[in-house]
């Protein structure tokens, strides 16, 4: 059953990012997205089933995409815009997660995401706003500096 969530201030937030330089903005939301992820990363990591080791040590997060996935951002690029993914390079662990003809699925990447939804949800909540700010203060005192000639 889906559950609605609301959350109030992203506008706000949204229009301070489009305040900052393009740049720094991604910056800004990579950074929040990496320390909201980074639960799932680890839960995924222990869920992963153990064979040989090699899924576990696989699972990665980042912001490399497929070139699909990277037509898609295309499309909806702004300063608003950032991803970051958590899963496998492994084909292997592709196959595990969903099973095969040959191979019933054994979910463990869904279930991690299942886990740390909510948790990564309030770490983008509660940590852009600071986030931003932080990156307005190093604006303004670089621009500071320029100012003074240093």
């Amino acid at each position: 059953m889906a559950r609605k969530v609301k959350i109030e201030g992203l506008r706000e937030l949204e229009a301070a990012l489009a305040d900052l330089p393009r740049a720094t903005g991604k910056n800004v939301l990579r950074r929040v997205l990496k320390k909201a992820a980074a639960p799932i990363e680890s839960t995924a990591e222990a869920l992963a089933p153990h064979l040989t080791g090699t899924l576990e040590r696989n699972i990665n997060m980042g912001t490399r995409l497929t070139r699909r996935q990277a037509q898609m951002v295309r499309k909806a690029d702004s300063k608003s815009s950032a991803e970051i993914h958590v899963g496998t390079a492994d084909p292997a662990g592709i196959q595990t997660e969903f099973g095969n003809v040959n191979q019933t699925a054994e979910p463990w990447l869904r279930p991690a995401w299942d886990q740390n939804k909510e948790g990564a949800l309030n770490t983008i909540a509660t940590d852009l706003g600071g986030e931003i700010d932080k990156a307005a203060a190093r604006l303004a005192r670089k621009a500071a500096r320029a100012a003074r000639g240093g």
